[in-house]
């Protein structure tokens, strides 16, 4: 005879999440397509599996953000200065091909480039990624010949990122294999997936949660290491991981999960650390170096200001305000009523970072989106973040119009720009605050209304508290984890609850 957590773990994982028939934007949205789902669907039945149509419609939106950037791959990038901004289709990716000597075929960090930057400014395994890209460019042609071809191999390549984002997304909930749909309709997704080469490090970050939500620590930790190789955000996830695991008391896959990273990290950069450490250190250095730039606070109180900040000042002051909320995030996670979900405190310390930072490039929003996809599955407040990034995509755009079209002034005066920087900023802190919000009050949790308590946590998911300040947490209510009416009641909280 089955147990009652066989039968009950059964029952969840036959069970899916369905948005249609839970989220009430997303039923209204389904009417364009006939409506929300029948109760007697046979999900996964046919080979249209959901995560196979999230792959499709990734790869759909995907393709028309290219689209959104012809008139720059025509003429913008090589042509005209003020063009670029206004067709909203700038790409660092066709400019660095010759600025950063891709196409003198220059070795990152072991040659020297021409100019200031002396090296290229980026990650070690980002730079390998933007190597392979001019390995795989014709080098025949003109310059502007080759630029196009190097910006569409890295689409490609990038493209291949996109994918297997919305894949680990809806397959990391395994309930909810239609929340990877948020991501793949994302429109600032979409929009700015081809301005940098953040994809990559963002699919290393999503491959790693998924790993660490089937409990494979050492590979959560490998992947890791290897996203904080590509890009330096991903790093941020061990702090809240570590907190989670010292509330549950489950040191051993955190430490795998620590050594993983480490040695992976070090495995690629060590290498070229020896061998060009002064091209290495680049990114490193101009990260401390580079003054305010666009899309941060800072830049408003820059440009507000008679006698604005240092850089020094600046770095002192940016790095006392992550921590501050870091250590916020730290308290709310050993002091909240129930443990909150892996992924809410992976998006939140990395929309601290990002808040706080001195620089916001619109290509950030690309870390933010499947952590925010996995914390708040919820398309109201998805959307209403969402269209303040599109909004703050477009002001950068227009500003830099307005900046380099001389004594014409197309485009987004000083002022305007500030209101867009202010609109990004507060967007992101909407979403956190929803956010907060659900771990102060997890009935609030879309999530585990659904009857799951962490599918992103892995070994944490349903495992009791051994360390919790203040008041007693509640018992976890994953029905795998918990016997008789102790789920009964969870899945009754979950039906009360507002969808």
């Amino acid at each position: 005879m089955p147990s009652a957590d066989s039968t009950q773990a059964s029952v969840h994982e036959a069970d899916p999440v369905c948005p249609t028939r839970d989220d009430a934007v997303s039923r209204a949205g389904s009417e364009l397509i006939g409506g929300p789902i029948g109760r007697r669907a046979l999900l996964g039945a046919s080979w249209w599996t959901p995560v196979r149509v999230v792959a499709l419609v990734a790869i759909g939106m995907f393709a028309l953000g290219m689209v959104q950037k012809l008139p720059c791959y025509d003429s913008g990038w090589f042509f005209g200065a003020s063009s670029q901004y206004t067709h909203a289709c700038y790409s660092d990716i066709p400019h660095l091909y010759q600025g950063r000597g891709f196409a003198d075929g220059l070795v990152p960090y072991f040659d020297k480039l021409p100019g200031d930057m002396q090296y290229l400014e980026y990650p070690v395994l980002t730079g390998l990624f933007m190597e392979v890209a001019a390995w795989l460019t014709p080098g025949s042609g003109s310059l502007q010949h080759q630029a196009q071809w190097y910006w569409m191999v890295n689409a490609g390549m990038l493209m291949a990122c996109a994918a297997v984002i919305v894949v680990c997304v809806s397959r990391t909930h395994a309930r909810r294999p239609w929340d990877g749909l948020l991501v793949a309709l994302a429109p600032a997704f979409a929009l700015t997936a081809t301005i940098n080469w953040d994809l990559f490090a963002v699919a290393l970050t999503a491959a790693a949660m998924l790993m660490w939500s089937r409990g494979r620590a050492l590979a959560f930790g490998v992947l890791l290491g290897l996203a904080t190789a590509a890009k330096l955000y991903p790093v941020f996830l061990l702090g809240p991981l570590f907190l989670l695991c010292w509330r549950a008391g489950t040191w051993r896959p955190f430490g795998r999960a620590l050594a993983g990273a480490v040695v992976a990290w070090l495995a690629v950069n060590v290498p070229v650390m020896l061998f060009a450490f002064d091209g290495w250190s680049k990114f490193y250095t101009f990260s401390q170096e580079r003054g305010v730039d666009f899309g941060s606070f800072w830049l408003v109180l820059a440009q507000k200001s008679s006698d604005p900040l240092t850089t020094d000042s600046v770095n002192t002051l940016a790095t006392a305000l992550v921590v501050l909320c870091f250590l916020g995030i730290a308290g709310l996670t050993l002091t909240a009523p129930r443990r909150p979900r892996f992924a809410q405190l992976a998006f939140l310390v990395v929309a601290a970072f990002i808040v706080t930072n001195k620089v916001y490039s619109p290509q950030y929003v690309l870390w933010l989106v499947p952590l925010a996809v996995l914390a708040r599955p919820k398309w109201r407040d998805f959307l209403i973040w969402q269209a303040c990034e599109v909004a703050y995509f477009l002001g950068i755009w227009l500003y830099l119009a307005y900046t380099t079209s001389g004594d014409a002034h197309k485009g987004l005066p000083t002022d305007g720009y500030q209101y867009a920087i202010g609109l990004h900023i507060a967007g992101t802190l909407y979403l956190c605050a929803v956010v907060v919000r659900d771990i102060l009050m997890p009935e609030r949790d879309v999530v585990r209304q659904a009857g799951d308590d962490d599918p992103s946590g892995g070994v944490l998911d349903g495992a009791p508290d051994k360390f919790v300040l203040g008041a007693a947490a509640h018992p976890p209510r994953h029905a795998a984890h918990v016997d008789g009416p102790q789920v009964e009641w969870g899945r009754e909280e979950a039906s009360d609850g507002p969808l």
